[in-house]
């Protein structure tokens, strides 16, 4: 059974990834993507956590990857509307989220 914690950790393990990914990577590249993503959700649907997002975003990446880390409640909040979708490859994401419903099983 899927409760609000275990989608949580498997939201915070998503972004963990993300953000390992990004600086090993292409840092400017993932964090102009994110951008791109969240003025379009802007443009389609201005909700206020796209707002929020488009916040964040104007912040340096240490700023930013706080926000994507963040165990709160408003981190969780954040995360599962995160413009980060689509930094971690198919296979990547699937991988996390095998192992989240191995340990719910």
């Amino acid at each position: 059974m899927k409760d609000h914690t275990s989608i949580d950790q498997r939201g915070l393990a998503l972004a963990r990834a993300i953000v390992e990914k990004l600086e090993a990577g292409d840092l400017d590249a993932g964090v102009a993507r994110a951008r791109a993503v969240n003025r379009r959700w802007l443009e389609m649907s201005p909700s206020p956590l796209h707002r929020a997002w488009a916040e964040i975003l104007r912040r340096d990446w240490p700023s930013i990857k706080a926000v994507l880390l963040d165990e709160t409640e408003d981190g969780q909040t954040l995360r599962q509307n995160s413009p980060f979708c689509g930094i971690l490859t198919p296979t990547e994401r699937w991988a996390i989220m095998r192992e989240y419903r191995q340990h719910a099983a």
